[in-house]
Parts: structure tokens; sequence; C-alpha cells
């Protein structure tokens, strides 16, 4: 493995000291000590290139070498390679060779030797050619159009005029802090990421994504004034006030990429540092009609007695469904899949949310406005008004809204719609304690359906691995139940980021009503009386089909007790 020479031979006049001269003058500047030796010399780009390999002893890449050869960006994120202005390619034999513009940067050698664990080697190219690579790989994050705005046009879609963010369209006169958001998102994209948090510190602010359900750190960057102008930046693309900085603001924008659209929502929140965002990602292409593949219950990766009564449920005529998990759990993926398969434009179908997280084709959407008065009672009484078939509420969180999607669900309309609850058996405690009657629920219920969304072991880098005798007793388990079972963990690597996980699924538990269980309801039976009704119709929980999970070698023990509690 090569390592980074940081010892120069004075080469066209030039000495040490000079160079850490230019490199004073280059921070805070849009151009590159580098660029500036080159200016200062009147050196052509490859006898720039030329000068620092001879005093770096770091051998140059040949063009042809660096524009044909693939690029990795999962053992290098796209965002690092970005702010240090480097790449890192991998041959077809599987080589790894890192690319640099700044041969002497002791951070970046450090930083590199760090990052890579495997065997690399260094060469040298110019800062312009690096520029080029990391551009062609950037064509995916196109544009940035604004979609959503404050005020009366909070959910109208805008078709302005779309600001582009490719590497090309920004290197000539935008500041590196542009630059550095749009590589942001689009290492977010890549990662397939759910969220992107930025946290201030009293030295900057850190870079974190939430993928497979987890915060995972990506990047530091250095600099209070750095990291407000980033916050700057997010503001300006969701049409929020810049000048504001102590109280919370929410707003959005949208990204095109090559394959779909995606959809930022954006949080910002004061802190003692400074502020913080959080940017959710909503990726529409597999929901819209504007694309071949549309998310269907199949795609869920459920089991087949689970994906069989989910589909018995969401095919009945009227009732209600209700959905229930904590955030991130996937209850909205779940009811936009449903109603997919039931959207056979025959009916009317329309929703209620707060917010709308993506279009659905030939459905009525309904964004919750509460600064307007605009709330999910006083909406859901105007969509009965509006003849529909199937109703999907984004969530019941107060009595009114209860009683209004209970009393839809009696009046021949199917309703779906979510509720904060831990299990299957709490939500029918948490809608009694609403204030809802009881017979009234148990007649308009005809399902209740809890799910959470589990980690999977990696496949590039999974192997044997049986827990030890505390985690067991701490699950539940005896050595008898792990006898004869092949289990498996992820030891991490560059596929799965080092975590050991790649990818989620679904473990669902649910209840199906029959006349045992609405009599139950009615009488407001304690909850051991429902679940050993359950347990004789064959019911499993969250728990069960977790352990399931964990004793088939496709997740952890530790995955389990981080998602289900221990019964």
């Amino acid at each position: 493995m090569n390592v980074l020479h940081h010892e120069t031979q004075p080469l066209f006049g030039v000495s040490a000291e000079q160079i850490h001269e230019l490199r004073l003058r280059a921070v805070g500047g849009d151009r590159s000590w580098a660029l500036l030796l080159q200016d200062e010399l009147g050196l052509q780009p490859s006898e720039l290139v030329d000068a620092l390999a001879a005093m770096s002893g770091i051998e140059p890449i040949g063009t042809e070498a660096l524009y044909g050869t693939a690029v990795d960006f999962g053992l290098l994120s796209y965002v690092d390679c970005v702010r240090r202005s480097c790449v890192l390619l991998r041959d077809d034999a599987g080589a790894l060779m890192l690319v640099l513009a700044d041969p002497f940067s002791q951070e970046t050698a450090r930083w590199a030797r760090a990052s890579l664990q495997a065997a690399y080697e260094v060469r040298l190219a110019h800062p312009d050619h690096i520029n080029a690579v990391l551009a062609g790989a950037e064509q995916a994050v196109r544009a940035t159009e604004r979609t959503f705005a404050d005020g009366d046009d909070a959910d109208e879609q805008v078709d302005g005029e779309t600001e582009i963010l490719s590497l090309e369209a920004i290197a000539a006169d935008s500041s590196p802090v542009v630059k550095l958001v749009s590589s942001i998102l689009y290492d977010a994209l890549k990662q397939r990421a759910s969220d992107i948090h930025l946290k201030s510190s009293p030295l900057g602010m850190a870079v974190k994504f939430r993928v497979d359900g987890v915060l995972v750190g990506v990047s530091d960057i250095s600099g209070v004034d750095v990291a407000q102008r980033l916050i700057s930046r997010i503001k300006v693309m969701s049409s929020l006030d810049i000048a504001e900085r102590r109280v919370p603001q929410d707003g959005r924008f949208r990204v095109r990429t090559r394959a779909s659209h995606v959809d930022f929502r954006v949080s910002i929140m004061p802190s003692i540092h400074g502020e913080d965002a959080v940017l959710r990602l909503l990726d529409r292409s597999t929901l819209t009609g504007n694309h071949e593949s549309m998310l269907r219950l199949t795609d869920l990766a459920l089991g087949d007695d689970a994906l069989s009564t989910l589909r018995r449920l969401v095919a009945q005529p009227y009732g209600m469904i209700l959905v229930t998990g904590p955030t991130g759990s996937g209850k909205t993926t779940t009811l936009y899949a449903a109603i997919q398969e039931i959207n056979h434009g025959h009916e009317n179908i329309i929703t209620i949310e707060d917010p709308v997280e993506y279009q659905l084709p030939g459905v009525l959407q309904i964004p919750v406005n509460e600064k307007k008065g605009l709330t999910f009672a006083r909406g859901l009484r105007s969509i009965l008004r509006h003849d529909p078939d199937k109703i999907m509420v984004g969530e019941i969180r107060d009595e009114e809204t209860a009683q209004i999607s209970v009393q839809a669900a009696l009046t021949g309309h199917l309703v779906l719609t979510t509720v904060h609850a831990n299990n299957v058996f709490d939500v029918v405690g948490r809608l009694l304690h609403m204030g809802v009657d009881a017979y009234s629920l148990a007649s308009a219920l005809v399902g209740v359906w809890a799910q959470r969304l589990l980690r999977l072991n990696c496949p590039q880098c999974v192997r044997p691995y049986p827990p030890d005798a505390e985690m067991m007793a701490v699950s539940g388990l005896a050595a008898s139940d792990i006898a004869g079972r092949d289990l498996r963990a992820g030891a991490g690597c560059a596929h799965c980021r080092g975590t050991g996980y790649k990818g989620r699924t679904v473990v669902a538990e649910y209840l199906v009503m029959n006349d045992v269980l609405r009599d139950l309801v009615a009488n407001k039976a304690p909850v051991t009386s429902m679940r050993a009704e359950a347990n004789r119709l064959g019911g499993r929980t969250l728990r069960s089909e977790a352990i399931d999970l964990f004793l088939d070698g496709r997740t952890t023990l530790a995955e389990v007790n981080r998602v289900t509690f221990a019964e």
C-alpha cells in the first residue's frame, strides 16, 4: 500500500515554504492551492501534474485510465470525495486506486488510511480532471425545483424555472457550500437513506444518514461559518426565512434524478450551537403512476399468511382497518401499497394526510392545514359529502377524528387509518380511551395490523455467529431453542458500511375480527381475554415473527431485541 509523501523537492523555483503560503491563501477561497500555483507559474495542466508528481514522488495517472476506470463510492462516500478533491477507482480485477489532487494533505492521508482497510495504490491527477470524474457520477442529481412554498401555496405544485445542481453548472461561479449540499443529497440517495441529519456543534457540523432505521455518521464539516451557510442553503431551497434562527421552520423541496422525482421534507430546529436540520427523503419512484414500477403489497416482503390476510382485509367493501406501529415503521408505505392494490378506477378513493408524502394517481389527496383550520376532523366531514368509497385517514389523533372515522366505517365506507400503539391489542384500548363507543367500535372494526421494520444480515459479510449466554437470557431463550440452527450475523464490510446489516423486512402481527372478538370489544374485556382468543385462532406476535427470522439466520438477536419487546 502506497503512502502519501509530505516531503517536497524544490521545482520551478518553488520551495516547501512557498507551497505552505499558497495553502494558507487557498483557505476559504474557491480555488485550490494547486490551481493558484498553476496560475503563478503559468503552467499547463499537464505541467502542473508533472511538477506535483516530481515534488511528492507520487506517480500521475493517465487520463484514459482516470476516465475509463469505475468509481467506487461504497468505500469513500461521494460527500467526502467532493470535499477532499479525490476519487477512489476500482479496476476489473478489484484493485483500488486513490487519485488525489493534493499530494501534501496530511489530513487526507490520515482519513484515507482510516477509511480504507484494503490495500490501495495512490496516484495524482489535476483538480479539474477529478472534478470532471465526480461530475459524471453526479449526473443522477440533475436539478432542484421548488415544489411547495409557505402560506396559501403550501400544497400547490410549482412548475417554475429549474435550478441546475450538476457540478458542471456550479463549478465556475457557485460557492463550495452549494457543491457540498448537492453532494450530500446525492450520497443520501445513493445509500437509500430515509433521513439526512445535519447536527451543529461548537466546531462545525456533523452529517448523519438514517440507513435501515439507524443513524450512521457520514462526515464532519469543520467551521461554524460553513455550517451556517449550509443551513442557509437548505433554507433557500425550501423557501424558508434565512434570517430567522430562533424558531423552528418546516419546508419542502424536490430533486429530479434520471429515474424519478424525490421530495425532501425539511425541518429546521434552533439549538445552542446554531441550527440543526433534518431532511426526510420521500422517493416517489415506486409509488406514482409515472413509472412502470408501482408499489404493491407483494413488494413489502411479507410472509404468505400475512400477505393473504392483509389482502383479505383491504378487499372488504366497508369497515375500519387500523394500522399501528412507531414512527418510521413503514405504516404509510403499507397503506399506500394497499390503496394501489385496490385502486382500479371504479371507486372514489380520498385521503387526508399530514403531510401528503407521495402523490398517488387517480386518488384525491387532501393535505391537513391547521393554520387555515383544515384539521383531520374537519376534512373528514367534508370527505363524507364528496361521495367516497374508500377513505384513508393519515392518523387518528383525537376523539373527534376517531368518532367520525368509526361513523364513516358504519355507513358503508372502507376506512384505512393509523393509530400509535405498541401492538394490535393496545389499539382497541387507545380508541376506547379516546371516548369511542365500544359497541360502535366492535361493529366497525374489520381488523388491526401492527408492524415493525427489522434489519437483515448483510449477504456479503454474513458468517456463523451464535449469541452469548447473557444475550440469550435477556431475550428469554434457552439453549434448546437454538439447537441445530444456523445462526448468522454480518461481520461488517464496505457493502454495508461496517454495520453488518443490509436492507430491512417487515414483521407483522394482525387481528382479524370475528364474533367472539367483537363481543370482547363491545364488553370492554381485558387484553388477556382478547389475547387468548387471538392465540386460539393461531395468531402470531411481532416477537415470534422476529425470533423466526433470527432462527433462520436472516438477522441477529440484538436486532430482534432492538425492535420488539421480550415476552
